[in-house]
């Protein structure tokens, strides 16, 4: 099990006057999400197991030196003793997942009682790298965040290839019909395109219900169309009108 880190002080006392000053203590509850702790000595010289992790994030600033992990480790405990983290109360780490020697999942937690817990944050080591893993509510976030910018990018994309429809030039209006065509070609391809997307998505739309029925007793006004069939059965028949091309008796042919 590895010591805990020496406060420059105590290095300068014992003679080594060129070890660095360890990182400044983030206060509980920080985002440090945006940072990342490696120690590359302690990896070539310990491997990353199940007994030695929790020593190794005891060095990160990730690690809260108030839990009771700590009290623990002053008692010549396993920090990770689950019989005796579960008699205490306060701030605890716990050994979530483990897929050694490349991910290790550390969540700290809130311990009430024996039964109760309440999860704060998570941490994963992922080849000897730690990362403090963002909350869901940021994960969230961020996911709807860039939604929105894409939407509104595609938003802005189809706005500008639709001001090109009808556009008028009145400053080209001299020039060829050459290029007034080619542009007309491709407001056509845009219209058609338009017009494709529209009936994509009026396919997906669920049918439309059918109209109430009329209450009792009410005649729907018949429009002249539906008088026509009608009028055409009380009139008198007509005889067919005589196509002029067809019915011109029989051919005749040229004499020579």
């Amino acid at each position: 099990m590895a010591t805990p880190p020496v406060a420059p002080s105590q290095a300068a006392a014992g003679g080594n006057f060129e070890a660095p000053p360890p990182p400044a203590m983030q206060p509980p509850g920080t985002d440090m999400t945006g940072i990342c702790f490696r120690d590359q000595l302690w990896l070539n010289t310990y491997p990353l197991d199940r007994n030695l992790i929790f020593d190794y994030f005891a060095l990160s600033p990730f690690y809260d030196w108030t839990c009771n992990n700590e009290k623990l480790r002053m008692q010549s405990i396993h920090p990770l003793d689950i019989s005796q983290l579960s008699k205490m109360t306060g701030i605890e780490y716990m050994l979530s997942e483990v897929m050694e020697p490349h991910l290790f999942i550390i969540r700290k937690q809130k311990r009430d009682s024996a039964e109760k817990v309440t999860p704060m944050l998570a941490y994963y080591i992922l080849d000897g790298s730690i990362y403090q893993a963002p909350q869901l509510c940021n994960v969230f976030a961020a996911r709807v965040g860039r939604a929105l910018y894409f939407i509104s990018k595609a938003f802005t994309t189809a706005a500008s290839k639709l001001e090109k429809i009808g556009y008028v030039d009145t400053e080209n209006e001299s020039e060829t019909s050459e290029p007034k065509g080619g542009k007309e070609a491709i407001d056509f391809k845009e219209v058609k395109r338009v017009d494709h997307i529209l009936a994509s998505l009026q396919r997906k739309l669920p049918p439309a219900p059918p109209p109430p029925p009329f209450p009792d007793g009410f005649v729907p006004p018949t429009t002249e169309a539906e008088k026509e069939p009608e009028n055409q059965q009380t009139a008198e028949p007509q005889p067919p009108a005589v196509d002029p091309i067809i019915d011109q008796g029989p051919a005749k042919r040229m004499k020579f």
